[in-house]
């Protein structure tokens, strides 16, 4: 029976058969190669991967002192709201004193009868006392009015403070609302670059580190930078001390070079770890000084200066978004704390683009 089956016509004709095939295996491929494409992440070479990092540590640094500036504000606030209170709470107390005095005086009328004191006066069995009593009464009425100006006086003092401080509370909310954006960032931008650094292999991973750390690394005098204390200062070619126009930028010095080879961990102004911005302001401070802490708000703390006029103890400011600051020393070099992995160290100021100085008295 078979053989008399009429054969079903395709709906299309050979050729186009033919072509619909073609289109079809060709689309297959196509979606094959796209397919393994989306899964596949492309192999960076060590170069590709230390420039990505780099970028990723820069913007980073960015956030951090973003984070620094938003930290200062959530402090500055908070501060001012404790002041508030306790300003409210001294108020209160007073309030709360000068109150006790008119219900006492209240008390006093009711159980005279509510009777006014001229006529309780004019009333008096004594003559001869009326004058010194009038005397002491108006007194008392002077004292009365005093406490009841004292008393609407605190009550508007009170509502004042609560006005202030609700308006901090404002403020504090949203610089730490601020404070968790931009710490959220910097962690963002350390996680990508961990992750990008987890695809390099071992012995290329150890050449990045020992390029950021400065093991190995001429700095200055032809030495290496290494990693803690009086090695650190002999290591980053620093050898006696350095002349300083003044006694504080000397101590600034002095104070920042103690703390070669200290780790650097964003968000931190020491002692036993600091970010770029919160080791200049530690140095300044054991100089006496109080710097803001922020590079941003730090190239504002002082004199600008140009870079052919540095001397030791300037602040150096670098990037278009002065996101990055160290403290000058003399001949080209500086002392900061360069970003995560790499220690405080000394390091020529042309390892970055130049964006400013400022001369701290």
């Amino acid at each position: 029976m078979a053989a008399h089956r009429k054969p079903r016509n395709s709906p299309l004709g050979g050729q186009a058969a033919r072509t619909a095939a073609t289109l079809a295996l060709a689309s297959a491929a196509t979606a094959t190669v796209f397919e393994g494409s989306g899964h596949a992440e492309p192999r960076l070479t060590p170069a590709q991967v230390k420039a990505k990092v780099d970028r990723l540590y820069q913007e980073a640094e960015v956030a951090t002192e973003r984070y620094n500036g938003a930290k200062e504000k959530a402090d500055a606030a908070r501060d001012a709201l404790d002041r508030l209170r306790d300003e409210s709470a001294r108020r209160t107390a007073r309030l709360n004193t000068a109150r006790d005095g008119l219900g006492s005086v209240a008390t006093a009328q009711y159980r005279s009868g509510g009777l006014d004191p001229a006529v309780q006066l004019a009333l008096t069995s004594d003559p001869e006392q009326y004058l010194e009593r009038a005397a002491l009464a108006e007194k008392a009425g002077q004292r009365q009015a005093a406490t009841v100006t004292s008393v609407q006086r605190e009550l508007a003092g009170i509502r004042q403070l609560k006005a202030e401080s609700d308006e901090r509370l404002t403020q504090l909310r949203g610089h730490e609302a601020d404070l968790r954006r931009q710490k959220a960032a910097v962690q963002g931008k350390l996680g990508e670059a961990r992750s990008l650094l987890a695809r390099l292999t071992a012995e290329e991973r150890a050449r990045y580190e020992a390029s950021v750390s400065g093991a190995g690394r001429s700095d200055a005098g032809g030495s290496s930078t290494g990693t803690t204390g009086s090695r650190a200062d002999r290591a980053s070619g620093i050898r006696g001390p350095v002349t300083a126009p003044s006694s504080r930028a000397a101590q600034a010095i002095s104070f920042a070079r103690a703390q070669l080879g200290k780790p650097y961990v964003w968000g931190a102004t020491g002692p036993s770890a600091y970010d770029c911005s919160g080791l200049t302001q530690a140095a300044w401070r054991s100089a006496g000084v109080a710097l803001p802490r922020t590079t941003y708000t730090q190239i504002n703390a002082g004199q600008r200066v140009s870079r052919s006029e540095l001397a030791p103890g300037d602040l150096v400011f670098f990037y278009s978004g002065i996101s990055h600051v160290g403290l000058y020393i003399g001949g080209g070099q500086m002392i900061h704390a360069p970003r995560p992995g790499a220690p405080v160290r000394v390091a020529p100021i042309d390892e970055m683009p130049f964006a400013g100085a400022t001369r701290v008295s």
